[in-house]
């Protein structure tokens, strides 16, 4: 079916422009985009028009970092209730995580995986495999027989391997192979244990910390390792003032290294478990005001190059505990861009800057031709209202899992249509 969009405030993130117009879909490609009341009537012919009436249309998100429970745990999150969510939220892309039970770390798994979220999710699904073999950081995953079944990365997301020689000669043969290999930045020894960020109110609230240093000197070890092997590296959370400097470093030292911060991190801080509220337990865990603030700045510079969800479906038996014991994690695929306009609304960003990390930048890393508003292009689209208000209520939410911090929060921002090659994918 081709689409004509017309009275649309486009968003086109790599131009770094907000302009009122239109837009002909045909063939699941942007074909026209026209500037306002200048559209070509015989080039629209008989597709179907979509009055945007002044709202924003972008291209859609492509969330780098979504665990979806499958294979596992399945009472959490399915690919269908995923793709549910993501379609809206606005994101057309979910790169997900390998932190399944089993982890995804050989061919048949990721197959398994690819054939469910073919069948069940609305919205595109490419897979990250695991870095090293139950991602316990003894040997690494067959790199290439995994490329060929359509891996996209490779990670042991937040389970950091501690043996340099294994992960350096898995960074070695990655190279050779051309592989992105996504880190995280974290010293495992320091953080083991931590529940919230050291300091005054940790001690306050008696839980235990961990030192913001332990996430810079984990940094400093994958760069050391990444200018030793000369892989491509994304690291996949960047949450701390302290290891800004490290990161722009290797960029200016030329190392092939991209960066990512999740959502929560962006909108919340420390103080929000202050009452020893579960859904807000992260990791990394939340910093402080000076922290987040550093780290906007830094998306908005294009030091930090991707914002994402971190989707992190936990059921409530995992978070009903003590905070100590609770499990971490937040899920976020609906209430990314909600959250997200914040730093909009608070001029932090501009639509278009955020619509760079939120889908340009991740595109581009990943090699896929998505997350641009170009002639030629993917019809992977999302058309929102960036001022429309509403109080967030997480029973509404299409994720199985409920555990957003934003429960009750007031916010601004909703998606009022998300297409996928051209096909409209919300109910």
């Amino acid at each position: 079916m081709n689409t004509f969009f017309t009275n649309a405030r486009l968003i086109d993130p790599e131009a770094q422009t907000e302009t009122t117009g239109s837009l002909l879909v045909q063939g699941g490609v942007i074909t026209h985009i026209f500037a306002q009341d200048a559209h070509d009537s015989a080039a629209i012919g008989d597709a179907e028009v979509v009055d945007c009436a002044g709202a924003c249309l972008a291209p859609g998100i492509v969330d780098w970092g979504v665990k979806v429970s499958e294979p596992g745990e399945r009472h959490k999150e399915s690919f269908r209730s995923a793709g549910r969510a993501a379609a809206a939220g606005g994101v057309t892309t979910i790169v997900t995580r390998p932190d399944t039970a089993p982890a995804i770390d050989t061919p048949e798994i990721l197959e398994f995986v690819a054939r469910r979220a073919s069948a069940d999710a609305p919205v595109r699904v490419l897979p990250m495999a695991a870095l090293t073999k139950g991602r316990a950081g003894r040997e690494m995953t067959e790199i290439g027989f995994l490329m060929d079944a359509g891996a996209v990365a490779f990670t042991d997301c937040d389970q950091v391997c501690t043996d340099n020689k294994v992960l350096s000669r898995a960074l070695t043969y990655a190279r050779s192979l051309g592989a992105l290999v996504v880190m995280h930045p974290q010293e495992p020894v320091l953080s083991k244990g931590a529940a919230v960020t050291s300091g005054k109110f940790a001690s306050l609230r008696g839980l235990p910390g961990v030192s913001p240093m332990a996430e810079r000197m984990g940094l400093d070890r994958d760069v050391a390792l990444l200018e030793m092997t000369g892989a491509r590296m994304h690291v996949d959370q960047i949450t701390t003032a302290r290891a800004l400097p490290a990161l722009e470093r290797a960029k200016n030292n030329g190392f092939d290294i991209t960066a990512g911060v999740g959502i929560h991190h962006l909108t919340l801080n420390e103080f929000d478990v202050a009452d020893y509220r579960t859904f807000f337990k992260v990791k990394p865990p939340l910093r402080s005001e000076e922290d987040r603030l550093a780290v906007i700045q830094a998306v908005a510079s294009g030091l930090i190059d991707v914002v994402c969800s971190m989707h992190t479906p936990q059921d409530e038996e995992s978070k009903r505990l003590p905070f100590e014991e609770a499990a971490s994690g937040a899920v976020a695929l609906e209430t990314l861009l909600p959250a997200a306009l914040r730093l909009v609304h608070n001029g932090h960003l501009t639509l278009a800057q955020l619509f760079r990390a939120l889908s340009l930048n991740p595109s581009k890393r990943l090699g896929l031709d998505t997350g641009r508003l170009n002639v030629g292009a993917p019809a992977d689209l999302v058309l929102f209202d960036p001022d429309a208000p509403f109080v967030m209520d997480r029973f509404k939410l299409q994720s199985k899992s409920k555990n957003t911090p934003f429960d009750g929060a007031r916010m601004q921002g909703r998606v009022k249509g998300t297409w996928v090659g051209g096909t409209c994918v919300t109910a």
